[in-house]
């Protein structure tokens, strides 16, 4: 029976079960049944695989951390073959593998403790090296001495330096200083023949040891030269912007007017270093700069929030520095078109606020349907967006933190969706300390059906930007910060998509990636695109087909996962593919489009309602609910397909949604009116505003169906 090394309570052994987490541990086996699972072990990396990398335990044992276990993506490690990584034991399988888990401490000096894992049990590190260690401390204590008794005993010549200023009592205090003792040392008495301090004081022509020497203060130094000074001591001043507690340091990530970087600082693992500093807090920070897989960070040894003056100062200089940088400089549309060119004005301020937001180190969240437009609008957005990102924060995954895209499901920033995302955001702000981010609603969020959801971010002060084609209600300007909607400024929407709108605010927020977005508002019309959109993607290499073949390849994968943003594969598609990925998936888009309009046309039902002749589909009865197409991509195919057939008037009943398409706009919300004036039992609603559908009982159906047709009688015919 023993004591444990971290907590000092008795224990069968040297380590308590609850603390063995703070402990590393070398393995000193030669089978993977002597490995204790939940310790953590120090390894050497052994190669890579698709699914993760092989760590040696030791020199017999190999395990696997699988890429599921990371912290960040695979591709992202900068760990080299033989480098020395940190890992948990999470289980021993009956075959002999070894499944590893991620440790966030990958510094020796950040566990609380080293054993020795034995077949025999655990040891500490071998005798042999630790008699060593105070021998060589002896020795240096010894030498230590007689320098000091023989600088005691002689007198220096005149012009021979005075060893320790010959003082003996200074001597004994930097003796005490370097070791760093929790006792101050025994004043020592001055021995005959040295000058005592009074002696000294008298005369001015003589220094002491006692007058201490101030060191220089660090010269300020930016975030943006730190890849310069690796293992040099740094003073960064700027705003905390968030604060991570792990099992081992807490990490604090500083800002300043020239990008992020994380700083750790160590108390004891899990332990709140520096409790007082918290998020949006203004500091000094002094440390050393190093480079840990990849990433720059800063190992702190002082922090302190700045007030007065110094504090005035960093805010006006960080202030200063995100004024001059968020407004973008002036920047030409991708293209002339008049109802882009509406709203100028608002794209140049959409672009500050998302520019504003990178600056000031906080999280981008990409809100968008799950459509062809609204992939390829929330891609522009995305394509802009990761470089300043790169360019700002030091860590290699930073654009995985700071900004994500999550499709949209419909076209309304309903309650659920807001919720969902305030939840996320609120949960982020409490366990990794960090900032409130800016939701942006691509090709959504234009109607009032959305202002219940804008109003929950807004308790939270979390800023809300809508770039969006739809014909917007005049409410949405006051609901969010800011809107991208030519409607708005009674612009014609006819000709314009949200990919349009997108691309050009990307453009922009970062004039570099222009190159990239000129054919993504070709890519999102699905006919009728403006020649000017069509020019440019021609210019920049894609021809029809291979805008067409984008758009299909974008629509199908858009539906499949419909909640995931697929990014990778998106960039392939959008970006970085040659043809033969998009001509692949477009193929299989047209083939299944097919089958689906061939079924449907069979099954067309014509209606006569006054002079206007409607094609009526009963989507309940004749789609397949969860196959592709999804029913709304469905109805535009199959009213493209009868409106050049002379039917200008396509109406899709499910079972309890209708949805009209027709030649002349239609006001859904008007729509909406008149069928609840007519069958006021039927729970109408409308939702997505004048260009939404209606939503009613599935008991009035019928009812529904015949109020629409008298309806759209007297607003076409």
């Amino acid at each position: 029976m023993g004591n444990c090394i971290i907590c000092g309570k008795p224990v069968d052994g040297l380590v308590c079960k609850s603390h063995e987490e703070d402990v590393l541990f070398e393995f000193d086996g030669t089978s993977p049944s002597q490995l204790t699972p939940e310790r953590y072990y120090r390894g050497t990396v052994d190669g890579y695989a698709d699914f993760g990398v092989f760590v040696d335990i030791g020199d017999h044992v190999t395990g696997l951390l699988h890429r599921s276990e990371l912290d960040r993506r695979l591709e992202s490690l900068d760990w080299d073959e033989g480098d020395a990584v940190y890992v948990q034991v999470l289980d021993v399988r009956d075959n002999g593998n070894v499944d590893l888990g991620w440790s966030i401490r990958q510094r020796e000096r950040e566990f609380r403790g080293k054993l020795i894992d034995t077949p025999d049990g655990e040891q500490f590190p071998e005798e042999a090296d630790e008699s060593g260690d105070e021998a060589e401390a002896e020795t240096d204590s010894t030498d230590s001495s007689q320098s000091q008794s023989d600088t005691a005993s002689n007198e220096p010549a005149a012009d021979e330096p005075v060893a320790n200023g010959g003082d003996k009592t200074a001597g004994g205090a930097q003796q005490y200083a370097e070791s760093g003792s929790d006792s101050e040392p025994e004043p020592t008495e001055p021995t005959e023949g040295t000058d005592t301090d009074a002696d000294a004081q008298a005369d001015p022509g003589i220094e002491t040891e006692t007058e201490t020497e101030t060191e220089p203060a660090l010269n300020r130094t930016t975030v943006d030269t730190l890849l310069e000074q690796v293992g040099a001591i740094v003073r960064l001043e700027g705003e905390i912007t968030s604060v991570r507690q792990t099992s081992g340091p807490t990490v604090f990530e500083l800002r300043d007017e020239t990008g992020t970087v994380e700083c750790a600082a160590f108390e004891e693992a899990g332990v709140r270093a520096y409790p007082d500093v918290e998020v949006e807090d203004l500091v000094a920070l002094e440390g050393e700069v190093e480079k840990r897989h990849g990433d720059l960070q800063v190992e702190t040894e002082t922090l302190e929030i700045l007030d007065g003056d110094e504090h005035e100062t960093v805010e006006t200089r960080l202030a200063d520095a995100i004024e001059q940088e968020a407004r973008p400089d002036s920047v030409d549309l991708l293209a002339d078109h008049d109802a882009v060119d509406a709203v100028h004005d608002e794209i140049v301020e959409a672009a500050t606020t998302v520019r504003r937001a990178v600056m000031e180190a906080r999280p981008i969240v990409v809100r968008h349907s799950a459509t062809a437009d609204g992939y390829v609008a929330g891609a522009a957005i995305e394509r802009a967006v990761l470089p300043l990102i790169r360019e700002k924060h030091t860590r290699d995954d930073a654009e995985y933190h700071y900004f994500e895209r999550r499709p949209l499901d419909g076209q309304v920033y309903d309650m659920d969706a807001a919720t969902g995302d305030v939840t996320s955001m609120l949960q982020a702000r409490d366990r990794h300390g960090e900032q409130l981010p800016l939701v942006i609603l691509v090709d959504a969020g234009a109607t009032v059906e959305s202002t219940d959801g804008y109003d929950l971010l807004e308790l939270y002060d979390a800023d809300r930007l809508v770039i969006d084609d739809s014909r917007a209600d005049a409410e949405i300007a006051d609901a969010v910060s800011v809107a991208v909607s030519p409607s708005l400024v009674d612009a014609d929407v006819s000709d314009v998509t949200s990919s349009a709108l997108a691309a050009n605010v990307a453009a922009h927020v970062n004039d570099d990636v222009r190159a990239d977005l000129t054919h993504l508002p070709a890519v999102s019309y699905w006919e009728a695109a403006p020649d000017a959109y069509t020019e440019i993607a021609t210019e920049a290499g894609y021809d029809e087909t291979a805008v067409s073949e984008r758009r299909e390849a974008v629509a199908l994968e858009a539906h499949y996962q419909s909640y995931s943003d697929k990014r990778e594969l998106v960039i392939d598609l959008l970006f970085d593919d040659s043809g033969d990925l998009a001509g692949h998936v477009s193929e299989q888009f047209r083939d299944k489009l097919e089958t689906e309009l061939e079924t449907a046309r069979q099954n067309l039902v014509t209606r006569s309602a006054g002079d206007l002749s409607v094609a009526v589909l009963d989507t309940d009865a004749f789609t397949h609910r969860f196959d592709f197409p999804p029913t709304e991509l469905l109805l535009d195919a199959l009213f493209r397909r009868e409106r050049d057939e002379g039917t200008f008037v396509t109406v899709g009943l499910d079972d309890d949604e209708l949805h009209v398409r027709a030649t002349e706009p239609v006001d859904v919300r008007a729509l909406g009116e008149s069928i609840a004036e007519a069958v006021p039992d039927a729970g109408t609603r409308v939702v997505g505003g004048r260009d939404g559908h209606v939503e009613f009982l599935t008991g009035e159906r019928d009812a529904v169906l015949e109020a629409a047709l008298e309806a759209l009688s007297e607003t076409l015919a």
